[in-house]
């Protein structure tokens, strides 16, 4: 019975072990987002910190409102992308714990 028990602690510790590699390792992925046709540019970690937003020039002095919906436009996009990766990341770690369950 303790066996058993045993072994699931051992395969916890594990899993936690290797999910925090994965997010110091997301924490380092940086990806890369635009949108406005260029005009706006978004760097995002794979666990979705903003590490950068770059607005063109051109768009600083127009029409804020179109400003502000092509901003809320890219910053979902690049959340998107970062849960994607994030969550390819974690399901990696899970399947490999936890074969057949994923």
């Amino acid at each position: 019975m303790f066996g058993k028990l045993g072994d699931m602690m051992g395969k916890l510790q594990e899993m936690k072990q290797r999910a925090e590699e994965i997010k110091a390792k997301l924490n380092d992925t940086i990806l890369s987002c635009e949108g406005a046709g260029g005009d706006i540019k978004i760097e995002i970690t794979g666990n979705r910190e903003i590490k950068s937003l770059t607005i063109a020039p051109g768009l600083q002095h127009g029409n804020t409102q179109e400003l502000e919906e092509q901003l809320l436009v890219t910053l979902n996009k690049a959340i998107e992308k970062a849960n994607t990766i994030n969550e390819e990341e974690m399901k990696k770690v899970a399947a490999g714990m936890l074969p057949g369950i994923m």
